[in-house]
């Protein structure tokens, strides 16, 4: 059995990370563990470097960390006024990375993430929630619940498995 490490305890990631490795290799027993790594990237990431280093740099903690087959860092932040998330995966020999689809923001939103605060907060506080970010997150809030984080990230992840797919073209 495979131990696949979310540097993440949010439930929305760990069951996008679940769905997407169950379906990408569905006879494989695997088994998940959230875990809390930092990112050593502002809790809110502001650019798309920034995000991209967060992932990176939570599997990098992680693998100092614990004992695992797979690594996988998911890290949400901004790309100018839209809000995305990058994919990492890695298990050692073989590294994914995808990045998911992007969705606009709200002016509102955008002006609060540049006072500082976190993109969960403020999809609390604009659709009278609370803990968006464990739930569908600022994508179901902004589509009516039509996507989800989750199904959102899960497209992005099952792109980060290609080369665990075809290792033969990726090495």
């Amino acid at each position: 059995m495979s131990q696949v490490i979310v540097t993440s305890k949010n439930p929305a990631k760990i069951a996008a990370v679940e769905a997407a490795f169950r379906d990408v290799f569905p006879e494989h027993p695997f088994t998940f563990t959230g875990v809390a790594v930092p990112s050593d990237v502002p809790d809110q990431p502001m650019t798309e470097k920034e995000t991209y280093a967060g992932a990176c740099n939570r599997i990098q903690h992680a693998k100092a960390k614990y004992e695992g087959d797979f690594y996988v860092g998911v890290e949400a932040g901004l790309d100018h006024q839209h809000t995305f998330a990058w994919m990492v995966i890695d298990d050692g020999t073989t590294r994914g990375e995808a990045r998911s689809a992007s969705l606009p923001l709200p002016p509102e939103a955008l002006r609060a993430l540049h006072h500082g605060e976190e993109l969960g907060d403020v999809m609390d506080r604009m659709f009278s929630e609370q803990n968006v970010k464990q739930k569908g997150g600022a994508i179901g809030m902004l589509t009516g619940h039509r996507l989800t984080r989750s199904s959102v990230y899960h497209q992005a992840l099952i792109l980060a498995l290609i080369p665990f797919l075809h290792p033969h073209l990726y090495r």
